[in-house]
């Protein structure tokens, strides 16, 4: 969208960005009234809205803000996430399991090129799989994903060469999460506005319950049953989540008139967009290298791998409750203010508290909660800003678009 289209929807969402706006509410009875986030209407009821009109070129836009229908593409949602950033989120174990068995001949920057394709594919291919989200709708698109995803979990096992993992770790797994990523984060922009961050948030937070629970049963099964059948577990229970994910994530929105299928970087003309653009580049640049090395850096320290596999997992912990709260909040202090001070947190305990840890184990596990905390809004809180810069119809088109320049970090 261009700079200079200031109308409807557009305008609406960046007045809302600086803060909590007053919105145009349509309520159960059809009544259309003006309302604050936040605001006391006189009554001990939620004053959040049971659902959003907008106004978007013209037509009126219902957000249902709520209901059945709308919590399953959250819940679908998250079961997408707990299967995909979850296998993410768990990038740090495979990089230590396999520096010291697999691939042990192979130096620690050569084995990261295997997860830093991974991650590039997993942002960069959004660029194609936005326009057709947008177009098409999800169904597709996390079909595709959750097939490469279990295909990639399945043949781990069999992989004996550094080549073996780049193809079915890096390519297939990275393609995999990114058919499912856009679409997953979309979904839900289609059903609300005003919740928006809080219903994301929670969405969000199934990336940080798998790299809760897959280090700590790849952990177990590693010793017990081998690399091959501890990765097939994590597949046969991804198996399972991305199941539910299919049945459930669904676009409530028709395509705009003369949606295309084809990438649109003209949408990065637009001042604000291509620097919330830089702002997120910068921001995923620096948050990742913690999540990447933390285990590994544990291990050099000369802590056990079982201590190492439990930082990752505090780490996720702590990332839980900072893809839920921050988005919660966000709703009402304003997205992109929730966001500034959630990366100044990360700036704040890596410089005080990571760079002096050296080998302190309680230094380390402060580390990981605080940070993996004031880290986790960057996933929860991204799509939600972006989501203020266009027009609901258009989302998977700007949000992939920002990750795919982000992947180049």
């Amino acid at each position: 969208m261009a700079p200079e289209d200031m109308s409807g929807d557009h305008q609406l969402r960046m007045t809302y960005g600086a803060g909590p706006a007053c919105l145009p509410i349509v309520t159960s009875s059809a009544e259309e009234e003006t309302r604050c986030p936040g605001q006391n209407d006189g009554s001990k009821e939620d004053s959040t809205p049971s659902k959003t009109e907008i106004q978007s070129d013209g037509d009126a836009i219902t957000y249902p803000e709520g209901g059945l229908r709308a919590w399953l593409v959250v819940f679908g949602s998250l079961c997408a996430m707990i299967a995909s950033f979850g296998l993410m989120n768990s990038i740090g174990v495979f990089q230590e399991y396999l520096g010291s068995h697999q691939l042990k001949d192979h130096n620690a920057g050569t084995i990261g090129w295997i997860f830093g394709v991974y991650v590039f594919l997993s942002f960069f291919c959004g660029l194609q799989i936005g326009p057709v989200f947008d177009a098409k709708g999800p169904r597709l698109l996390v079909l595709s994903g959750s097939i490469l995803i279990i295909a990639a979990l399945m043949l781990l096992g069999i992989c004996t060469k550094y080549w073996h993992f780049l193809i079915v770790f890096g390519f297939l797994g990275g393609i995999g999460t990114s058919l499912t990523m856009t679409p997953t984060f979309a979904s839900i922009g289609h059903f609300f506005m005003v919740r928006r961050g809080r219903a994301t948030g929670v969405a969000a937070c199934g990336g940080s319950i798998g790299g809760i629970v897959f280090p700590l049963i790849l952990q177990s099964l590693f010793p017990r049953v081998g690399f091959a059948w501890g990765t097939r577990v994590i597949g046969f229970i991804s198996v399972v989540l991305l199941i539910v994910a299919n049945l459930l994530i669904k676009s409530r929105l028709p395509p705009r008139k003369g949606a295309k299928v084809t990438p649109n970087l003209k949408i990065l003309k637009d001042p604000i967009f291509f620097l919330t653009t830089c702002g997120v580049f910068l921001v995923e640049w620096g948050l990742f290298t913690p999540l990447t090395y933390i285990s590994s850096y544990a291990v050099a320290h000369g802590k056990s791998q079982a201590f190492a596999y439990h930082l990752l997992a505090i780490f996720n912990a702590g990332s839980c409750f900072g893809r839920w709260i921050p988005g919660y909040f966000a709703d009402k202090l304003g997205r992109f203010n929730t966001m500034i001070l959630t990366i100044t947190l990360c700036l704040t305990t890596t410089l005080a508290i990571w760079l002096p840890a050296g080998g302190s184990v309680a230094m380390m596990v402060t580390y990981a909660v605080l940070f993996g905390f004031a880290s986790g809004s960057n996933i929860s809180l991204t799509p939600v800003c972006v989501g203020q810069l266009c027009d609901t119809e258009v989302l998977g088109t700007y949000y992939a678009t920002c990750y795919t320049i982000v992947s180049f970090g």
